[in-house]
């Protein structure tokens, strides 16, 4: 047994508490919260700071950690696409030791579960030693090609099937992009993941070059899928922002993490609301500084009650694998969001979208969220200087 103490415990499910002590078995497992004033100090571990659960990643693409450094930042999303595409590919065995040292850096930055992109099995054989719990998405595109859809579903289909899942991680099979997936494929995408207990992530308002392509059928991605090759039909715009298309073909009875949300306006959360009750929201800010020097409005999210979670994206645009740097990137750049909201954000939120909640996310008795101490203030300002110790 480990009775567990810092100046403040945040539950999260609960108020914070003031010199709150955690009471854990060997495991990590929740046993009692407690007040310091009901222990010896001599029996507890005591230490300055803020107690938290363990941080869970919403969004990920580990495959990608080998690129670390390789595409330019500031150059919006058409050409960070394009310099992904160029120059992914790399030897088997630097693939896979990029991918173990940047799970490494997840853990001992008190990361306890991840969402995670996956395109290949590059990442298969890491996910099943079990150090985190993973829910892989294996991702699915078509660039809007109806014709193509049925072998491009088979092809991705392939690595889905290839995954063996640890006990406690998951899978599902998800649309890449509104610009980038069809009908035909969304369809079927749909039927392998039925109407049961799933979430699918989906990025989406990235650049303004998505809104263009289904406001005003115009923009960048006309050129993009023309230098694949590619023709878009230019004569049918929707008149309506890209997270429409998307609501037109998800299934509102699953749980839909909509990814990034640069552009993402009121009107388009309220929309996505309405749409279903089981909507989230991953928040990449780290990434979408890198990759279009810009951030979401979080006062639309918060003013809609929308269910924020926080992703760190990929070492292809990000500099570290680090919730904490995520929420600190937050409160510097839009510092009326409280510290209380945003360790939900990383923390319960992040785990009810995965389905993770179960045993993640929050100080709830017979939960095993893994334990996190962040050397704060009282005045839960994130400083350049604040770091994560993971205790359990």
């Amino acid at each position: 047994m480990r009775k567990i103490t810092a100046d403040w415990l945040f539950p999260i499910s609960s108020e914070p508490i003031e010199k709150g002590v955690l009471i854990t078995d060997k495991a990590g497992k929740i046993l009692k919260i407690d007040s310091r004033d009901n222990h010896d100090l001599a029996s507890l571990e005591v230490y300055q700071g803020v107690l938290v659960p363990g941080f869970v990643n919403t969004h990920c693409h580990l495959e990608l950690s080998h690129m670390k450094g390789k595409v330019d930042t500031g150059t919006t999303l058409i050409p960070f696409i394009k310099g992904v595409v160029t120059q992914r590919a790399a030897e088997a065995e630097v693939i896979a030791d990029a991918i173990e040292r940047a799970e490494k850096e997840m853990l001992e930055g008190g990361i306890v579960a991840v969402g995670d992109i996956s395109n290949v099995t590059d990442t298969f054989a890491q996910k099943a030693k079990g150090h985190l719990r993973y829910y892989t998405f294996v991702e699915m595109f078509d660039f809007l090609q109806e014709q193509n859809s049925d072998v491009e579903f088979e092809k991705y289909k392939a690595v889905y099937d290839a995954l063996s899942v640890p006990e406690g991680s998951r899978r599902s099979a998800v649309p890449h992009a509104p610009y980038s997936v069809s009908r035909q494929l969304f369809k079927r995408i749909n039927a392998l993941n039925g109407d049961g207990d799933a979430t699918i992530s989906i990025h989406n308002q990235e650049t303004q070059a998505e809104q263009d392509m289904f406001l005003y059928g115009n923009g960048g991605f006309y050129d993009f899928y023309g230098g694949f090759g590619i023709v878009l039909d230019p004569s049918k715009p929707s008149g309506k922002t890209a997270i429409h298309y998307a609501l037109e073909n998800l299934n509102p009875s699953v749980r839909t993490l909509f990814v990034h949300n640069t552009l993402t306006s009121k009107a388009d959360i309220g929309a996505a609301q309405m749409w279903s009750d089981n909507v989230y929201w991953a928040t990449c800010p780290n990434a979408n500084l890198y990759i279009e020097n810009r951030l979401p409005n979080y006062r639309f999210f918060m003013e809609e009650n929308a269910r924020m979670t926080i992703g760190t994206d990929s070492l292809t645009s990000n500099w570290q694998l680090s919730i904490l740097e995520e929420m600190k990137t937050i409160q510097r750049f839009q510092s009326y969001i409280p510290f209380s909201t945003l360790i939900r954000w990383a923390t319960l939120n992040g785990a009810k979208a995965l389905g993770f909640d179960d045993t993640l996310g929050s100080f709830d008795v017979d939960k095993t969220p893994g334990v996190n101490l962040l050397n704060l203030e009282n005045d839960f300002i994130l400083r350049g200087a604040t770091s994560v110790k993971k205790l359990i």
